[in-house]
């Protein structure tokens, strides 16, 4: 009796077994293999159809071409490191040598001035787009609390920026440069202004969707919670920081996420005209060099691009599905 109910339950077992070893490879099947899979058709496309292309700076980039500019890009950076890293050595051994000769002489520390690379680039990049959506949140959340809370304002407000909010960046970069070279004159410049004109640009394209869907959020509160807020007499910071806040954070956090978006898009055309040197800049010098290589860098730039574009955008809906009480309402 108990062989044959040890050999019912391996019978019963082998199928759910089986089901979940098939739901393994689906789910592996759909998240690695069918991205692959399209990954590797594109690449080929995109191979073929670069052979049959024939420019003013020879034959389109394929795949191939780029990848070696990669690692060219990659080595150049490093060979630029190296001689950063030789200057501070040979800096600090004549500093040493006239210090042995003069006690009381004051060294001067002079910085290295070499060169932009690519991943120096990069950095320039992140820092200046992260910059300007730092600002943009902090007026555009508070204003968007505002105008949810307020109908008054949001009346009075709605207009101007409805008015503003489908004004291209490119329009809002030459004004923003006249401005900042007008109130920004310091002998002795804490950031070059050409990282000003970028950042605030940034800012000013990526407020509209965050102050839209801030106030959207705040406005929408269930009825029920701002009753709760009444009966309990909470103040108005204390209603803002108990009931507002939470309520509205799945909003607020698609507000942050389209604005990063814009942001980033934003940048790259900024840097190209207002000359930060960032990947925009780095696109524009390739493209004025017109080298038999400017074609393939330029696509490993838009490569770059594309790819922390992506790392932004990911990296920002992990945060909401972790701030957030709405798992459901993060869509990926």
């Amino acid at each position: 009796m108990t062989t044959e109910t040890a050999l019912a339950n391996n019978n019963t077992n082998k199928p759910i077994i089986s089901e979940s070893l098939k739901t393994s490879i689906t789910i592996t099947f759909k998240t690695l293999l069918i991205p692959f899979a399209g990954i590797l058709v594109f690449l080929m496309i995109w191979a073929g159809a670069a052979s049959k292309i024939d420019t003013s700076l020879g034959q389109f980039p394929g795949p191939s071409a780029v990848w070696e500019q990669m690692g060219s890009l990659y080595e150049e950076h490093r060979a630029e490191r190296l001689k950063e890293q030789a200057f501070y050595e040979r800096q600090e051994k004549r500093i040493e040598a006239r210090l042995a000769k003069d006690p009381d002489y004051v060294p001067k520390i002079r910085a290295y001035t070499g060169k932009e690379t690519f991943l120096d680039q990069i950095f320039t990049s992140l820092i200046t787009v992260l910059s300007g959506f730092v600002l943009a949140a902090v007026i555009a959340i508070p204003l968007g609390i505002a105008i949810g809370l307020n109908k008054t304002l949001n009346a009075a407000v709605n207009p101007v920026i409805q008015i503003f909010k489908p004004v291209s960046p490119l329009a809002w970069l030459p004004l923003v440069t006249m401005v900042v070279s007008a109130v920004y004159v310091s002998p002795d410049p804490l950031v070059a202004k050409s990282f000003l004109n970028s950042m605030i640009t940034v800012t000013l394209c990526c407020l509209w969707p965050m102050v839209i869907n801030t106030s959207v959020g705040v406005s929408s509160i269930e009825k029920d919670l701002v009753n709760v807020s009444r009966v309990l007499r909470l103040p108005a910071l204390k209603h803002v920081q108990k009931i507002v806040l939470p309520a509205s954070i799945p909003m607020i956090f698609t507000g942050m996420r389209l604005s990063l978006g814009v942001a980033w898009m934003v940048l790259i055309a900024a840097e190209m005209l207002a000359q930060n040197p960032g990947l925009g800049k780095f696109v524009w010098d390739e493209f004025q060099n017109g080298s038999s290589n400017s074609l393939a860098r330029i696509m490993v730039a838009v490569i770059v691009i594309g790819f922390i574009g992506f790392l932004l955008d990911r990296t920002m809906l992990q945060l909401q599905r972790f701030v957030s009480w709405d798992k459901a309402g993060t869509v990926s």
